[in-house]
């Protein structure tokens, strides 16, 4: 049997954090996220944007952006209401989903664009992590 290893994730290390689905890999390029978005659509699935601040990005609260998009077929306009909430709340995380209406749950769920964190936020990051016990 070989031996399980611990994935050496970090507040203090902004490379080593992650987010869901495919945040294992590189960051997707708008291509790649099309593709994501007609998965979403090919599936029924109804698609929703959140966003939310870095800091905040662990919690389970991200904020809704706009209401979820019932019945929304058009992979453009998917997109653009993307890269809407992305201007709109500059320095936020934003994160793609798709709801299934049968299984009343999740089909997919990503991080689409994962905003930079300055060294003010990351210095609040690390506290908040050693005030809840998350500390090293």
């Amino acid at each position: 049997m070989s031996d399980i290893q611990d994935y050496s994730s970090r507040v203090s290390d902004p490379g080593s954090r992650k987010y869901g689905t495919f945040s294992y890999l590189v960051q997707m390029d708008e291509a790649q996220i099309r593709k994501q978005v007609q998965y979403i659509v090919d599936q029924g699935w109804n698609p929703a944007i959140e966003h939310t601040e870095p800091e905040f990005a662990s919690s389970h609260y991200w904020y809704m952006w706009k209401l979820p998009m019932f019945g929304e077929t058009d992979v453009d306009h998917i997109m653009n209401e993307i890269e809407l909430c992305k201007k709109a709340n500059p320095g936020h995380h934003v994160r793609l989903i798709g709801y299934d209406n049968y299984k009343q749950t999740q089909g997919a769920n990503m991080v689409v664009y994962v905003a930079p964190i300055d060294d003010k936020k990351l210095e609040m990051m690390e506290l908040a992590s050693v005030v809840k016990g998350f500390g090293h």
